[in-house]
């Protein structure tokens, strides 16, 4: 058995909140997971490009809200309102066909994550970005590294690639970090994501960590 332990998981509750806040018990608990997974799988291919790093949802017994956070609110939200709408709309559709129950308050909410830089998933999507432009991967990493490094909350980061890089024939794994990174420290505030480059010789996986410090140093310093 493996003995890695998510870093999001390992800091559920002393720093990180739940993606599906609501409760339910028996029957309810298993269709309200269900249909998270679905809806978020549906949200991650339908938005795909558009920098989403998060979507949580929030659910009570008379509505449903789900909140994306987004870099780039402005690609999702669209003119006057109009692409959220449209999105709204998409989703609702999409859980009819699933046969998924749509509460009476059903709203979609689009927040902007104010430091992309130091935000794990959103470096994943652009050194994502950067493969499927067929850039060569180490300048891809290496300037990925360089811009998440200028951020002043960043204290460490790592950027793990793997498969077939630079079209060889056998899939190898790249990495390189600048920084520490202590994944057993509880209490140092650790993104993690992972992310796929699909080009046409094969998927590329991206995994990206960033440390932002002592998070109680953290908080005694805003304070």
């Amino acid at each position: 058995m493996s003995k890695n332990v998510h870093p999001y998981a390992h800091r559920l509750v002393n720093l990180r909140g739940w993606k599906s806040q609501w409760f339910a018990k028996g029957q309810k608990y298993r269709d309200y997971l269900k249909n998270d997974v679905l809806i978020r799988e549906f949200l991650e291919k339908k938005l795909r490009g558009k920098y989403v790093g998060d979507i949580e949802f929030k659910r009570d017994q008379k509505s449903t809200k789900i909140v994306i956070h987004s870099s780039r609110p402005g690609f999702i939200i669209g003119k006057s309102g109009e692409g959220i709408a449209d999105l709204t709309k998409a989703v609702i559709k999409e859980m009819k066909r699933k046969k998924i129950a749509v509460a009476p308050d059903f709203s979609i909410d689009v927040v902007e994550i104010k430091n992309p830089d130091a935000h794990a998933m959103i470096v994943a999507q652009q050194v994502a970005e950067g493969l499927e432009r067929r850039l060569p991967f180490r300048r891809v990493m290496k300037q990925m590294l360089d811009k998440v490094m200028q951020s002043r909350d960043v204290k460490g980061a790592k950027i793990v690639l793997g498969g077939r890089l630079g079209g060889n024939e056998m899939a190898r794994r790249e990495e390189v970090k600048r920084g520490g990174i202590p994944l057993q420290f509880i209490r140092g505030d650790v993104d993690y994501a992972s992310y796929r480059a699909n080009l046409p010789y094969g998927v590329i996986g991206i995994k990206v960590w960033i440390y932002k410090g002592d998070s109680l140093e953290n908080k005694q310093n805003k304070s």
